[in-house]
């Protein structure tokens, strides 16, 4: 019987998402406050720890509890972790800790999927000490105050028992489909092989990403445009799942047309035979079928009695389809009346594969908890395509901001409705103005421990406030406001040498605090830890140790840079040496230069083009002089607007895959829409013309950025503006060549390329650049325009 067991499927889920999926019912109502909903991150934990070391001698902390339920032809494995075990004598007690920031005057009784958890430990454990009785104890701790309410009840063993049994018994089904569906997507991968043919280093990809996940690692993959790294990255990470290395793979972007390369991939792996659930995660405004996005059942009728239906809805989606996109949800929604992306997330659990945005495993207000909230953990193979753009993202994630004057706002808001909590946004306010009075521009400071006292004072009032009956806008400003400063404290939780804190004046004589996280990485490597391998990709890994240092915080690290596999004399790089972007030499001269380059450029032979500028306002100063110059009128030229609609990007893109009498000229702005992602192949696009090098403009943040690891004896200038400004030239000019056979120019206009510090940062396909002038540069177009 024992080896029968063994070789049983093991279906794996842990207690918290076990009784939140079955026993959940009602509506869906976001007036709630999120005190039920959220658990605190760090505060939370502190706080778990500090109650648990208060406790007896006879109390145990933190216990492993695990039950498998065997059935014919799978095991339900239940996993979780009771907060205590309090054993008095032959009396035992479970414990379960929640810390919250609501009144626990508020509180009557335990919240119901809080009490299921330590009842399903109770049953667990007391089957184990074969118990008659054990009791179950709900210990609340509000995490400003540090008060404490238990709620205790005593349950006998026959009673929770069946009780256990009726809630395993409504999940049988979907651990039966699960079972069902990795069987055939086991079976499927028999004989699957690579659908094309591996173009040159693309199969040392796939063999990387491969080897990355048997041995649970990080990957980073820097490899030129048009190597074909979607296929590369995903084909292995299949594999990997096929062979037990893996059980679900989440395809993370930062941009839609990311998105839908990664869609079209796996449809040609299911056109091959793979058997794969796949769902592609669309923003909640985006999937909403209310012309507002408000989430209560007053206000949405997909709303009322949600969770009565939802699990229906999802469990025939899943029976009757195999990839999820947004008609698909939107249409199954429609059809049984539920809020169509909380029916997406809870899809998510049960596919094979989750194509999504970073934020869903990243961003701590977004991230799937139900995978990767606290103590979450999985085989969860992460697939990060066009890794750069993290950066950004990531700092942007782990930062928070809190403006002076919105606490003045929602202070008139709750005016004559709650004196202490006036009383208490005022004492912020204050607080806040001291900080103001001694900031000129901007101001580092050592620490907010007062401040941050006084927030987590607040934000228990405002959860208060919010547990009364209140008018729809006032509830609606202070909700979104407690949201703010929820963040806030979260953030602030997480401090270490990451972060700076600094305050500074902005438009409008508006004041702000910021926690700025300058390294994000520790973050990203905790979540990244919930999986067990991620592979970074991008054309623009450049160079590998800054974006490592960023990324990651391990030390066994894989790396890979990949060579061009397309022929070089297909494509011809110049420099100019006579031009440049930099600020002390912006003016009419220079910009000249530039429209001369780009007539000339676009005249040497016919066909569409893109010209990439450092700012909208270059562009159009740059623009205003080209339309002038009498070689223009024998060219077209299009500008990209500083806000465009998806269908006005569509126009745009459109003009490049038509059939112009005229040389095209695209305007662009680095860094924007136009610059990555884009896939114009062939003839669509046979040249990009880069404007400067790409640097942000000074501000704030980059001289925080700088000073920060100046400080740290890096360069600083490096971090925060030659870096992140060269990955924005080679995104534009990867726009090029896309295939084998597409033939195309890259001019770099700036005569900083030339210093070594920026060769030093060309990819090795650029060794066999050429430098010219205005002069000479129709010369050398003229020469390679004509080879065969």
């Amino acid at each position: 019987m024992d080896e029968l067991k063994k070789k049983k499927e093991k279906i794996r889920i842990s207690v918290r998402n076990l009784v939140e999926f079955i026993l959940r019912s009602g509506d869906l109502d976001n007036r709630r406050t999120a005190s039920q909903d959220r658990d605190a991150m760090q505060k939370g934990s502190r706080i778990h720890r500090k109650i648990q070391k208060q406790m007896g001698i006879g109390y145990q902390a933190e216990v492993p509890l695990t039950w498998e339920e065997e059935y014919e032809s799978f095991i339900i494995c239940l996993e979780g972790r009771a907060d205590g075990i309090l054993t008095e004598g032959e009396n035992v007690t479970i414990d379960e800790i929640k810390g919250v920031y609501l009144d626990l005057d508020y509180l009557q009784e335990p919240i119901p999927v809080h009490k299921a958890q330590a009842m399903c430990y109770a049953c667990i454990y007391g089957r184990q000490i074969h118990a008659e009785t054990i009791a179950v104890r709900m210990t609340y701790c509000h995490l400003e105050s540090e008060q404490i309410r238990r709620f205790t009840e005593e349950l006998s063993m026959a009673w929770l028992n069946q009780w256990f049994e009726d809630l395993l018994a409504q999940y049988y089904k979907w651990a039966c489909f699960q079972q069902k569906q990795r069987e055939k997507r086991r079976d499927s991968m028999q004989g699957l092989e690579f659908p094309f043919p591996y173009r040159e280093g693309q199969r040392e990809l796939t063999a990387g990403v491969y080897h990355t996940f048997l041995a649970g690692k990080q990957l980073f993959i820097q490899a030129p445009t048009g190597i074909g790294k979607t296929m590369a990255a995903l084909f292995p990470a299949v594999r990997a799942v096929g062979e037990g290395y893996g059980d679900k793979i989440f395809y993370l972007t930062a941009k839609t047309i990311t998105r839908t390369v990664a869609e079209e991939a796996f449809a040609v792996l299911k056109e091959n035979g793979l058997n794969y659930k796949t769902l592609t995660i669309t923003a909640k405004e985006k999937l909403c079928l209310c012309e507002e996005v408000d989430c209560n059942p007053e206000s949405c009728p997909y709303a009322k009695g949600h969770y009565d239906r939802v699990n229906d809805a999802v469990y025939e989606l899943l029976t009757e389809a195999s990839t999820y996109d947004r008609e698909c949800l939107l249409e199954q929604a429609e059809k049984w009346k539920v809020c169509p992306f909380e029916m997406c997330l809870d899809t998510a659990t049960w596919v094979d594969a989750v194509i999504c945005d970073y934020n869903y495993v990243f961003d701590p207000n977004v991230y799937l908890r139900r995978f990767f909230g606290e103590g979450g953990k999985g085989d969860y193979l992460f697939l990060i395509d066009e890794a750069h753009n993290l950066v950004e993202r990531g700092r942007r994630m782990y930062s928070a901001v809190l403006c002076k004057e919105d606490f003045l706002e929602v202070k008139k808001t709750v005016k004559n409705q709650s004196r202490k909590l006036e009383k208490l946004l005022e004492k912020c306010n204050r607080m806040l103005l001291e900080y103001k009075r001694e900031c000129e521009e901007y101001e580092v400071l050592d620490s907010i421990s007062a401040f941050s006292m006084q927030l987590m004072n607040l934000l228990g009032e405002m959860e208060n406030f919010l547990e009364q009956d209140r008018e729809k806008e006032v509830r609606k400003a202070v909700l979104e406001f407690s949201f703010q400063v929820r963040h806030f404290l979260n953030m602030y939780d997480l401090l270490d040498e990451n972060y700076v804190i600094y305050t500074h004046h902005g438009a409008e004589n508006r004041f702000y605090i910021t926690l700025f996280c300058v390294n994000p990485s520790v973050n990203l490597q905790e979540c990244l830890n919930k999986g067990r391998g991620a592979v970074f990709f991008s054309a623009t890994l450049v160079p590998m140790g800054y974006y490592r240092s960023l990324f990651s915080t391990r030390e066994d690290d894989y790396a890979i840079c990949a060579r061009s596999p397309f022929p070089k004399e297909n494509r011809k790089l110049l420099v100019a040496r006579d031009v440049s972007s930099r600020y002390t030499r912006r003016g009419q001269e220079e910009y000249r230069k530039i429209a001369r380059y780009i007539c000339q450029t676009a005249a040497a032979r016919k066909g569409n083009y893109m010209v990439f500028f450092p700012s909208y306002r270059m562009l159009q100063e740059v623009y205003a002089i080209y339309e002038s110059l009498e070689e223009s009128r024998e060219l077209e030229c299009m500008l990209q607007k500083s806000t465009m609609s998806e269908k006005e990007r569509e126009e745009f893109l459109g003009r490049f895959e038509e059939e112009n009498e005229k040389p095209l000229i695209g305007f662009c702005v680095m860094g924007g829409i136009f610059s990555e992602g884009i896939d114009l192949t062939g003839e669509k696009l046979i040249g990009a013309i880069v404007v400067g090098t790409g640097i942000p403009q000074v501000g704030q943040e980059r001289e925080i950025l700088k000073n920060y690891y100046d400080e740290r004896k890096h360069s600083g200038f490096d971090y925060a503006y030659r870096y992140p400004g060269m990955n924005k030239v080679l995104q534009a000019a990867g726009r090029v060549i896309r295939t084998k056979k597409d033939r195309g120019v890259i001019l770099l206009l700036d005569d900083r390329f030339l210093q070594s510090a920026y060769r030093a940062l060309f990819p090795l396909e650029w060794s066999d650049y050429q430098v010219c002038s205005l002069e000479d540069e129709k010369e050398k177009l003229e020469q390679f325009w004509n080879q065969s």
